[in-house]
């Protein structure tokens, strides 16, 4: 297995250091250079466009972040770059334009956004990117038929599950997602610890980090059960327990 200490070194922001999108809103080149001049890794989600192109941009509906009507699959690259996010300044970047704004500054984990029907061709384009890429990067989904394809289309990226339940239905399904070359899990934290969690850590010396951190009480809990936080809404190195 690579090694992934990069993973774990530094505390995720979920979208990118955004301020509860008051005014640097999530998935924005706003939130990402707010990361970086923190040092913070970021969490990022990604669609695919009508034309094909990954998008950095978290609902695959588009009214909540810019006032739009229908999906990010409808529209072109183009298009939604005209777009604003909640009438600021940001676009929703490509992910070619955040890979090139980052520029390896701080890790970056990208999850994967499957739209059934809608998103063929979103690990082979993201995998492209990645493999000319020069800094730390991940991908993830909880889409595992686009999980099935990271090994596939991403060969060399480091892969996560992104995960969440602790009913038996719900472990059993993640246990099924370790034969395709998972090497680390993104897990709820609200549904931890479990013995899914605990096996992966234990047995297979594989990082977990937890999603979403947003006060100090989860802070302590992250912590005791896995490896890394993705957090918002505060600062980390200004919390107590970090």
């Amino acid at each position: 297995m690579n090694d992934l200490s990069w993973l774990s070194a530094r505390p995720i922001a979920h979208r990118g250091l955004h301020d509860m999108n008051r005014t640097a809103w999530e998935n924005t080149l706003s939130a990402f250079a707010r990361a970086i001049e923190r040092n913070y890794a970021i969490e990022c989600d990604v669609n695919l466009s009508a034309d094909g192109v990954p998008i950095v941009i978290h609902d695959s509906e588009l009214k909540r972040l810019t006032g739009v009507d229908g999906f990010v699959w409808q529209r072109t690259a183009a298009e939604l770059g005209a777009m604003r996010i909640g009438g600021t300044a940001d676009h929703p970047p490509t992910l070619q334009e955040m890979l090139d704004f980052v520029a390896g500054r701080v890790p970056l984990v990208i999850e994967l956004k499957g739209v059934a029907g809608h998103d063929e061709g979103l690990v082979e384009e993201v995998g492209k990117l990645l493999k000319s890429y020069r800094g730390k990067a991940a991908i993830m989904s909880f889409d595992h038929w686009l999980l099935r394809d990271f090994s596939r289309h991403a060969p060399g990226i480091p892969a996560g599950l992104t995960a969440l339940g602790s009913n038996q239905a719900d472990i059993e399904a993640h246990f099924s997602m370790l034969a395709h070359d998972v090497s680390f899990v993104s897990y709820c934290l609200a549904d931890m610890p479990n013995r899914f969690v605990d096996f992966v850590r234990g047995r297979l010396a594989m990082p977990v980090i937890t999603w979403t951190v947003r006060d100090e009480a989860a802070v302590a809990k992250t912590y005791a059960l896995a490896e890394q936080m993705t957090f918002e809404g505060f600062l980390p190195d200004e919390a107590a327990n970090v």
